[in-house]
This record gives C-alpha cells, sequence and structure tokens, in this order.
C-alpha cells in the first residue's frame, strides 16, 4: 500500500512540485491550498481548497491517517514583513499552531515536515550551519524561528515528530515546462526571464560593496532538490532542523550572465535600491542532511534550461493569461 502525505500550500511553486514528485515516486497526495492551479490537478488525488486551519481540512487530515504532512503553506516575502507583519504571525504563526494543536488533540501519528527558512539566521555571517545562532532581521524570519521553537515543544509535550527545512534560495522548474513559478514572481530569475522574453529592463537591486562584485550572493537549490529532501525525510525517517543548500553562492550578476548566454541576448541593466532585510551574502553548509542521506543533483545550467522550458510554455502563459 502506498504511503499518504498531505501537502499544504500545494497550488505553490514548491508544494506543487513536492506534489509532483511525490506522485511520481507513487504517494498518495492529498493537497490543501486555497487556490486552485489546474495544471497540478491530476498530481492530487485528493484536493481540498481551503485553508490548511480550517475544520474541512482538519477532518480530511484525519480521514486519510497521512503517514507525513509536509507543510508550505504561508506568507513568504521578506520586503513586504518589515512594513505589514501581522499576515506573517498570523498566517504562519497562529495558524501552524492551530495545526499542531489539532494534531495533538486528535493524537494523529504522523511525521511533521515544515518549511521554514533561512532568514532565521539573519546577517551576521555566511555559510551557515544548523547549530549557529539565529538572529532573524526581519518579521518573517522571525515568523519561521518561532514556529521552529513551536515544533519543539510539541515534540517534547506532545510527540509530534517533526523536521523543519530551512531553505535557502528555490530556484529553476519541473523539467518539460511542467510546474515553475507563477508570473510576477520578484525572485531574480524570474524578472529576468521576464526582462528578456519581454524586451524589457531588469532592475539590479543595490549594489554591496561586501561582495566581490556589487551583487548580493546567494545559495541557489534547484526546487526538485528540495523536494526530493522531503520525500528522504518521510523515507529515511529524519527528525530535527535541517539546511536544504548547495554551500556555493552565486551573485546576481553572475546569474545574469548565464541567462544572457543560454538566451544569447543582452539583457539592459538598471541598478535600483537595495531591498529592505536583505543579507550581502547568504550561503549555507548542508553538512546534516548530506550524511549519506541526501545530494543536490542539478547545478545552475540546469536551473536555467528548466527555467527556459517553463517560461516558454503553454502552461505558463495559460496561467499568464489567466
Amino acid at each position: 500500500m502506498s504511503k499518504t502525505v498531505v501537502v499544504t500550500g500545494s497550488s505553490g511553486y514548491i508544494g506543487g512540485t513536492i506534489s509532483y514528485l511525490l506522485k511520481q515516486k507513487g504517494y498518495k497526495v492529498v493537497a490543501i491550498d486555497v487556490r486552485p492551479q489546474p495544471h497540478l490537478h491530476k498530481y492530487f488525488d485528493v484536493q481540498i481548497l481551503d485553508d490548511f486551519c480550517s475544520m474541512n481540512s482538519f477532518y480530511t487530515i484525519k480521514n486519510n491517517k497521512p503517514d507525513a504532512i509536509i507543510h508550505c503553506a504561508g506568507t513568504s516575502l521578506v520586503g513586504p514583513s518589515l512594513h505589514d507583519p501581522g499576515p506573517y504571525f498570523y498566517n504562519n504563526v497562529f495558524k501552524t499552531q492551530g495545526l499542531l494543536d489539532f494534531l495533538a488533540t486528535d493524537k494523529i501519528d504522523t511525521k511533521f515536515i515544515f518549511s521554514s527558512s533561512a532568514a532565521v539566521y539573519g546577517d551576521y555571517t555566511n555559510n551557515f550551519e544548523e547549530g549557529y545562532e539565529t538572529l532573524p532581521i526581519s518579521p518573517y524570519g522571525e515568523s519561521k524561528l518561532m514556529i521552529e521553537k513551536t515544533l519543539k515543544w510539541y515534540k517534547q509535550i506532545f510527540n509530534i515528530d517533526y523536521v523543519a527545512f530551512r531553505y535557502f534560495n528555490a530556484c529553476g522548474a519541473v523539467p518539460g515546462g511542467i510546474h515553475g513559478q507563477e508570473p510576477n514572481a520578484t525572485h531574480i530569475f524570474a524578472k529576468l526571464f521576464d526582462a528578456a522574453l519581454n524586451d524589457e529592463a531588469f532592475t539590479l537591486n543595490g549594489i554591496y560593496t561586501q561582495t566581490k562584485d556589487g551583487s548580493c550572493v546567494r545559495d541557489y537549490v534547484h526546487v526538485l532538490d528540495i523536494a526530493e529532501a522531503h520525500i528522504l525525510a518521510i523515507e529515511k525517517n529524519l527528525s530535527g532542523i535541517y539546511n536544504i543548500s548547495t554551500g556555493t553562492g552565486h551573485s546576481n550578476l553572475e546569474i545574469q550572465k548565464i541567462v544572457e548566454k543560454l538566451l544569447d541576448k543582452e539583457i539592459v541593466t538598471i541598478i535600483g535600491n537595495k531591498r529592505e532585510g536583505d543579507p550581502a551574502t547568504l550561503t549555507a553548509s548542508s553538512l546534516l542532511l548530506k550524511e549519506g542521506i541526501w545530494e543536490p543533483k542539478y547545478n545552475m545550467t540546469d536551473v536555467v534550461n528548466h527555467l527556459n522550458e517553463w517560461y516558454t510554455s503553454d502552461t505558463f502563459k495559460s496561467i499568464k493569461r489567466s
């Protein structure tokens, strides 16, 4: 009998990719999201169009007896959280606690896999390891850290087994134009492809004197590698907190050159303001996860090729028109 996994935020970029890979590997996927994404429906065995903290979602979880819950739902942009923190503490912390309370009260025996973030670390160093001090510099990062601390106590008191994955920068797409980021995404790859494919200018967010070429440096991980780590958390029965990273940083300007080379097109660049809450460099070690368990499969060339397939696909064009 195949294992059952609930995915909250199943219509999103990462949640949709995880759902796709789970289905490819024979899992039963129970999808929970407030938004429909028709191109993903074939990868869902059960779909609930509702808030993950609703009674409808709780009933569905209880009825399907999941082996794991992969919790991707939440509010997730650093910059806006600095101006309007309320949704981050309400959607991320308060509602997740409600979900955990349901699991504890109804004694749902399942593994809880949480989408945390590199934003829990802050801006005091780079090449972070899991044991490093957590000093968030945004309400978004603080909300993720608050959930990690909540999970620790719910494990101790209610024996809810959990994994918290601190994602570094997710990128890429499911090959073949199957799934990727939605239109108007704010990440650098989306902005570069948008500029190149629509003959528009690309705005580079600030110049950082601390980096080698003046543009910020990030640790980029293919979204399929991120999805694979979640499945391994189930199959290898992982517990605790892990980074998902490559240990290698790429600057914004390096990425721009790779995209320009692939598309054989020069992208006009405007230097804009630095984004609030953005560290100059953010890379990490994934030694805990790599100890015979997980290894990233995709490189930056794969990332850009898969993105090109996505942004030129009929599926993306259809979503953009809707």
